[in-house]
């Protein structure tokens, strides 16, 4: 029988470790550099899919029907079918591999940091193409999710193909994250930081560090040697005028900060009315795509990814109070088409929230000071950052990111001033960023790691002894000795005449007064129970039914109705849900051995 290559490769490679005396360190720094490589080719292709599928749908329908995005006319109104158009064509990948499409980033995030790293290579294509189609067609979303996903299934699928252990897994794949971010914006810094910062959890050690740095510069490389030295955002220099623009900046945080809590909380609400219309699945894309068109009719720079028109923004275009309405317009357009299934990306929608947000307020501030001669395209820079930052709650990776795209120190104390104010506010407002909201509602916290979401997943209703030993009120302490004596439980409820729990006595409680025989017939357990209570309700998960126990180190918890807090339905133990998590652990860690 002939063995396949990939198990040829597996079982070649630890020989070549071993002869050549490579540590698995430095074979990780080495398929850093092929992962790198082959994320930032995954970007170049990616981004010309979007220029086809651009030039196909928009270019040619704009030229055939003579419409000008410029200037108004009746013509522009054929506009609003171009992201339907998109819609139209993602269908037939909803109905072949509508897995692949489901999840998004934040799916992404769980099967790393949760779910072992263990992606599967078909999303490559599938995701990547109908990512590509939104984009292309005019949808409002943005393409650095996707290149992150594309690029981290790449290095899971090197990870999964020379047997790397979970942890190594991971830092694969944020090498393959890394690289897609870095290739984008031709900035390897920020694709580093994206890394840990957003994929990684802020979970790092100092030789995945080293990985993700090799990965994101070995991207760029190959994307300034395909792309040229160019990034997806072209900044003007960056100037400070006064140092009194601080007290400026510091405000544009605080504002930037409510509009990006303001911005999860609506993206939710839309996302949430779309999935409770009743309607066919597959028709959601195609109707989103025709709403976010109406919009495009009256605001078109909220079509695609909007880098062109960011840019334009930049150098101080456009009047205050069309940057303010396209603030509001821009929420509701990415919000309906990615709610509606059309795949993409949060990434560069909140560059250019925070771009036009940034704009409205800098012109305004030039109003009130004319004399002063501020620069609106400042404000506009420094807004993409903190938007960036306080929508996903990663201020490093927006810092580094208008550092490098502007590659002017000066940017620097602006910059880290609005992202941790807008950051702060934002966490105040929303505890969760855009990319965890939805993950949260599901019972998933990333930051809790793998084990305390397994016992958030488990109820206390499914884990209980429902057979409980409980024992009357009045029972005196010769008959309770009698009791303990035919059982080997520690903790008993106590119950009254109407069977509610009124009460928990341990045999501990009882050893205190065992040898005074002459009141073991006037002593009713009741008077050595404890009454003050900890319950747990069958709907609550293991997690906090755990964290009751740990509050005052007890082993077992009478579970209770929600009205009367006193009618016992059963009891659970520490080896009880000790038990379900190991259960649950296995099930899950084979699972993903399968997958």
């Amino acid at each position: 029988m002939t063995i396949p290559f990939s198990r040829q490769l597996q079982n070649l490679t630890p020989q070549l470790l071993s002869r050549f005396k490579i540590s698995e360190n430095t074979f990780l720094i080495v398929l850093a550099v092929i992962i790198g490589l082959l994320g930032g080719l995954g970007n170049y292709l990616f981004r010309k899919t979007i220029e086809l599928v651009h030039w196909l749908v928009v270019e040619q329908s704009l030229e055939l029907f003579n419409i000008s995005l410029e200037h108004w006319s009746v013509e522009r109104m054929l506009v609003m079918f171009l992201p339907a158009i998109g819609g139209l064509l993602v269908i037939p990948l909803w109905i072949f591999f509508a897995k692949d499409l489901r999840g998004g980033f934040s799916g992404f995030l769980v099967k790393v940091n949760l779910k072992g790293a263990k992606l599967p290579f078909r999303p490559v294509f599938t995701r990547g193409l109908a990512a590509a189609i939104t984009l292309g067609t005019g949808g409002s979303a943005g393409q650095e999710g996707p290149i992150a996903v594309i690029g981290g299934t790449i290095g899971s699928q090197f990870g999964k193909k020379f047997k790397m252990s979970g942890n190594r897994l991971k830092v694969l794949v944020a090498c393959g994250a890394a690289a897609g971010v870095a290739a984008t914006f031709n900035a390897p810094i920020a694709g580093v930081f994206f890394a840990t910062e957003i994929v990684l959890l802020s979970s790092f050690e100092l030789a995945s560090f080293t990985s993700i740095v090799i990965a994101s510069g070995m991207a760029t490389v190959l994307s300034r040697a395909l792309l040229g030295d160019t990034s997806e955002l072209i900044a003007p220099p960056y100037l400070m005028g006064h140092f009194w623009e601080l007290g400026l900046y510091l405000l544009l945080g605080v504002i930037i900060g409510g509009l990006a809590a303001g911005f999860i909380d609506l993206h939710l609400r839309i996302k949430d009315r779309i999935e409770a219309i009743k309607l066919p699945r597959l028709a959601k894309p195609v109707l989103g795509g025709l709403a976010v068109g109406m919009i495009g009719i009256l605001f078109p720079q909220v079509f695609g990814n909007g880098y062109e028109f960011m840019s334009k923004v930049l150098i101080g275009d456009h009047a205050w109070y069309l940057l303010a309405l396209l603030v509001v317009a821009k929420m509701v357009a990415t919000s309906i088409t990615l709610g509606s299934g059309l795949p993409g990306g949060l990434f560069a929608p909140c560059l250019f929230l925070g771009a036009v947000a940034g704009g409205a307020f800098g012109h305004i501030v030039e109003l009130v000071f004319p004399a002063a001669g501020l620069s609106a395209g400042a404000y506009v820079l420094v807004g993409m950052g903190a938007f960036l930052a306080a929508a996903t709650h990663s201020p490093m990776t927006a810092i580094f990111l208008l550092f490098e795209i502007t590659d002017s120190y000066e940017v620097i104390i602006p910059i880290m001033l609005t992202c941790v104010i807008g950051t702060t506010i934002a966490r105040q407002l929303k505890k969760d960023s855009l990319e965890t909201v939805e993950l949260t509602r599901a019972g998933i916290n990333l930051d809790a790691g793998k084990e305390r979401n397994i016992m958030k997943s488990l109820a206390v209703g499914e884990v209980m002894q429902r057979r409980v030993e409980s024992v009357p009120e009045n029972m005196t302490l010769r008959d309770f000795a009698r009791f303990i004596e035919q059982t080997h439980h520690t903790n008993f409820p106590l119950v009254n005449e109407a069977e509610e729990l009124t009460g928990i006595i341990s045999v501990q409680d009882f050893m205190g007064v065992v040898f005074e025989r002459d009141l073991m017939d006037l002593i009713v357990v009741k008077e050595l129970a404890t009454t003050e209570l900890i319950t747990v309700h069958a709907e609550e998960d293991l997690d906090t039914a755990m964290r009751k126990i740990g509050y005052r180190n007890i082993e077992q918890l009478p579970v209770v109705d929600r009205e009367t807090h006193r009618k016992l339905y059963g009891i659970i133990s520490r080896r009880d849900m000790v038990s379900a998590y190991n259960r649950a652990l296995m099930t899950r860690t084979l699972g993903e051995d399968d997958g």
